[in-house]
Protein backbone atom coordinates (compact mmCIF):
# COMPACT_ATOMS: atom_id res chain seq x y z
CA UNK A 1 0.00 0.00 0.00
CA UNK A 2 1.57 3.49 -1.47
CA UNK A 3 1.68 6.14 1.32
CA UNK A 4 0.19 9.27 0.36
CA UNK A 5 3.07 12.38 1.07
CA UNK A 6 0.88 15.37 1.94
CA UNK A 7 -1.15 12.65 4.07
CA UNK A 8 2.20 11.83 5.74
CA UNK A 9 3.20 15.35 5.82
CA UNK A 10 -0.36 16.39 7.68
CA UNK A 11 0.14 13.61 10.06
CA UNK A 12 3.51 15.36 11.04
CA UNK A 13 1.88 18.55 11.40
CA UNK A 14 -0.90 17.33 13.42
CA UNK A 15 1.53 15.25 15.85
CA UNK A 16 3.49 18.76 16.72
CA UNK A 17 -0.31 20.35 17.55
CA UNK A 18 -0.90 17.20 19.76
CA UNK A 19 2.34 17.74 21.53
CA UNK A 20 3.31 13.99 20.72
CA UNK A 21 6.92 13.76 20.30
CA UNK A 22 7.44 10.20 20.06
CA UNK A 23 4.63 10.02 16.99
CA UNK A 24 6.70 13.05 15.63
CA UNK A 25 10.18 11.31 15.63
CA UNK A 26 8.08 8.05 14.45
CA UNK A 27 6.36 10.19 11.00
CA UNK A 28 9.96 11.50 10.73
CA UNK A 29 11.90 8.45 10.18
CA UNK A 30 9.13 7.14 7.86
CA UNK A 31 9.31 10.24 5.79
CA UNK A 32 13.15 9.15 5.30
CA UNK A 33 12.17 5.60 4.94
CA UNK A 34 9.89 6.58 2.05
CA UNK A 35 12.47 8.60 0.23
CA UNK A 36 10.49 11.74 0.77
CA UNK A 37 12.23 15.62 0.31
CA UNK A 38 13.29 16.24 3.99
CA UNK A 39 13.03 20.19 3.26
CA UNK A 40 9.34 19.72 2.18
CA UNK A 41 8.68 17.86 5.24
CA UNK A 42 9.65 20.82 7.85
CA UNK A 43 7.65 22.73 5.19
CA UNK A 44 4.39 21.55 5.00
CA UNK A 45 5.45 19.00 8.07
CA UNK A 46 7.13 20.60 11.13
CA UNK A 47 6.14 23.81 10.89
CA UNK A 48 2.63 24.15 9.77
CA UNK A 49 2.25 22.23 12.75
CA UNK A 50 4.08 24.77 14.82
CA UNK A 51 2.61 27.76 13.20
CA UNK A 52 -0.70 25.82 13.90
CA UNK A 53 0.36 25.56 17.94
CA UNK A 54 1.37 29.04 17.65
CA UNK A 55 -2.15 30.21 16.44
CA UNK A 56 -3.54 28.65 19.41
CA UNK A 57 -1.25 30.52 21.43
CA UNK A 58 -2.39 33.19 20.42
CA UNK A 59 -6.53 32.55 21.03
CA UNK A 60 -5.15 31.36 24.51
CA UNK A 61 -6.31 27.77 23.76
CA UNK A 62 -2.73 26.73 24.35
CA UNK A 63 -0.64 28.17 27.24
CA UNK A 64 3.54 28.53 27.52
CA UNK A 65 3.44 24.81 28.97
CA UNK A 66 2.27 23.14 25.96
CA UNK A 67 3.53 25.11 22.99
CA UNK A 68 6.99 24.21 25.00
CA UNK A 69 6.56 20.74 24.55
CA UNK A 70 5.16 21.38 21.08
CA UNK A 71 8.94 23.02 20.86
CA UNK A 72 9.94 19.98 21.86
CA UNK A 73 8.73 17.38 19.42
CA UNK A 74 8.90 20.02 16.37
CA UNK A 75 12.59 20.36 17.29
CA UNK A 76 13.21 16.53 18.01
CA UNK A 77 11.63 15.84 14.14
CA UNK A 78 14.03 18.44 12.96
CA UNK A 79 17.36 16.39 14.69
CA UNK A 80 16.12 13.43 12.03
CA UNK A 81 15.07 15.66 8.76
CA UNK A 82 18.00 17.75 9.00
CA UNK A 83 20.89 16.14 8.29
CA UNK A 84 18.77 14.59 4.75
CA UNK A 85 18.40 17.91 3.12
CA UNK A 86 19.89 18.64 0.01
CA UNK A 87 22.64 21.99 0.57
CA UNK A 88 24.38 22.54 -2.42
CA UNK A 89 28.51 21.76 -1.11
CA UNK A 90 30.12 24.18 -3.29
CA UNK A 91 27.34 27.05 -2.18
CA UNK A 92 28.59 30.26 0.31
CA UNK A 93 26.38 30.42 2.97
CA UNK A 94 25.41 33.90 3.31
CA UNK A 95 24.88 35.19 7.04
CA UNK A 96 21.84 37.03 8.68
CA UNK A 97 21.37 38.71 11.66
CA UNK A 98 17.28 37.78 13.16
CA UNK A 99 15.51 39.27 16.35
CA UNK A 100 12.48 40.42 18.08
CA UNK A 101 12.56 44.65 18.04
CA UNK A 102 12.50 46.10 21.55
CA UNK A 103 9.41 45.85 23.39
CA UNK A 104 8.36 42.59 22.46
CA UNK A 105 8.93 38.86 23.25
CA UNK A 106 7.18 36.84 21.45
CA UNK A 107 9.52 34.44 19.17
CA UNK A 108 7.78 31.70 17.82
CA UNK A 109 7.69 33.36 14.36
CA UNK A 110 11.26 34.39 14.74
CA UNK A 111 12.71 30.86 16.25
CA UNK A 112 10.33 29.29 12.52
CA UNK A 113 12.32 31.57 10.38
CA UNK A 114 15.45 30.51 12.35
CA UNK A 115 14.61 27.34 11.88
CA UNK A 116 13.69 27.55 8.06
CA UNK A 117 16.84 29.78 6.97
CA UNK A 118 19.42 27.34 8.63
CA UNK A 119 17.60 24.30 6.44
CA UNK A 120 17.55 26.21 3.94
CA UNK A 121 21.76 26.75 3.79
CA UNK A 122 22.05 30.13 5.66
CA UNK A 123 23.69 30.97 8.65
CA UNK A 124 21.94 32.71 11.18
CA UNK A 125 23.22 35.27 14.08
CA UNK A 126 20.22 34.69 16.66
CA UNK A 127 19.84 37.68 18.85
CA UNK A 128 16.89 36.70 20.34
CA UNK A 129 14.12 38.86 21.79
CA UNK A 130 13.67 42.33 23.15
CA UNK A 131 16.14 43.94 20.53
CA UNK A 132 17.29 47.33 20.24
CA UNK A 133 17.44 48.56 16.93
CA UNK A 134 21.02 49.88 17.37
CA UNK A 135 21.86 45.91 18.23
CA UNK A 136 20.69 44.76 14.79
CA UNK A 137 22.99 47.45 12.93
CA UNK A 138 25.64 46.90 15.62
CA UNK A 139 25.65 42.96 14.90
CA UNK A 140 24.80 43.03 11.12
CA UNK A 141 28.52 44.86 10.86
CA UNK A 142 30.04 42.66 13.65
CA UNK A 143 29.44 39.45 11.57
CA UNK A 144 29.46 40.56 8.00
CA UNK A 145 26.10 39.65 7.64
CA UNK A 146 24.26 40.66 4.50
CA UNK A 147 20.44 40.20 5.78
CA UNK A 148 18.70 42.07 8.62
CA UNK A 149 15.57 39.85 9.54
CA UNK A 150 13.37 42.04 12.41
CA UNK A 151 9.87 40.44 13.37
CA UNK A 152 7.35 41.72 15.97
CA UNK A 153 3.53 40.43 16.55
CA UNK A 154 2.72 44.31 18.65
CA UNK A 155 1.88 46.85 16.54
CA UNK A 156 3.29 49.65 19.61
CA UNK A 157 6.84 48.19 18.35
CA UNK A 158 6.49 48.34 14.90
CA UNK A 159 8.42 51.78 14.92
CA UNK A 160 11.53 50.08 16.01
CA UNK A 161 11.96 48.68 12.61
CA UNK A 162 11.55 52.05 10.83
CA UNK A 163 14.71 52.55 13.75
CA UNK A 164 16.98 50.07 12.24
CA UNK A 165 16.35 51.57 8.77
CA UNK A 166 17.04 55.20 10.14
CA UNK A 167 20.08 53.98 11.69
CA UNK A 168 21.29 52.24 8.57
CA UNK A 169 20.84 55.26 6.35
CA UNK A 170 22.33 57.62 9.16
CA UNK A 171 25.53 55.80 8.91
CA UNK A 172 25.75 55.90 4.87
CA UNK A 173 25.53 51.84 5.23
CA UNK A 174 22.06 51.60 4.06
CA UNK A 175 22.84 50.11 0.72
CA UNK A 176 25.14 47.21 2.53
CA UNK A 177 22.06 45.17 3.83
CA UNK A 178 18.77 43.62 2.77
CA UNK A 179 16.42 44.55 5.45
CA UNK A 180 13.27 41.95 5.97
CA UNK A 181 10.63 41.94 8.42
CA UNK A 182 7.35 40.34 9.35
CA UNK A 183 5.02 39.23 12.40
CA UNK A 184 1.31 39.74 12.80
CA UNK A 185 0.77 43.44 12.78
CA UNK A 186 3.23 43.76 10.02
CA UNK A 187 2.50 43.79 5.93
CA UNK A 188 3.66 45.01 2.77
CA UNK A 189 2.90 48.17 2.82
CA UNK A 190 4.33 49.11 6.20
CA UNK A 191 7.29 46.97 4.26
CA UNK A 192 7.49 50.25 1.93
CA UNK A 193 6.53 52.89 4.05
CA UNK A 194 9.71 52.33 5.79
CA UNK A 195 11.85 51.66 2.68
CA UNK A 196 12.30 47.51 3.63
CA UNK A 197 13.36 45.56 1.39
CA UNK A 198 11.10 42.87 1.71
CA UNK A 199 8.25 41.28 4.28
CA UNK A 200 6.94 37.63 4.42
CA UNK A 201 4.24 36.73 5.73
CA UNK A 202 5.16 33.02 7.23
CA UNK A 203 7.99 31.52 7.51
CA UNK A 204 8.42 29.61 4.44
CA UNK A 205 7.91 32.47 2.33
CA UNK A 206 10.57 34.46 4.45
CA UNK A 207 13.00 31.56 2.74
CA UNK A 208 11.62 32.49 -0.59
CA UNK A 209 11.93 36.23 -0.65
CA UNK A 210 15.98 36.06 0.78
CA UNK A 211 16.57 32.90 -2.07
CA UNK A 212 14.76 35.76 -4.78
CA UNK A 213 17.07 38.39 -3.11
CA UNK A 214 20.14 36.35 -3.67
CA UNK A 215 19.16 35.85 -6.99
CA UNK A 216 18.51 39.16 -8.21
CA UNK A 217 21.38 41.05 -6.59
CA UNK A 218 23.69 38.24 -6.36
CA UNK A 219 27.24 39.59 -5.18
CA UNK A 220 26.07 43.18 -5.07
CA UNK A 221 24.96 41.93 -1.07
Amino acid sequence: MSINKDELYKKLADSIVDMDEELTIEISKQVIAEGFDAYDAIVNGLTVGMNQAGKLFDEEEYFVPELLICSDAMYAGLDILKPHIKVGENEIKRKAVIGVIEGDTHDIGKNLVKIMLETGGYDIVDLGRDVLPSTFVEKAKEENAEFIVISTLMTTTMEGMNEVIEILVKEDIRDDYKVLIGGGPISQGYADKIGADGYAENAAEAVKLVNKLVIAYGNEI
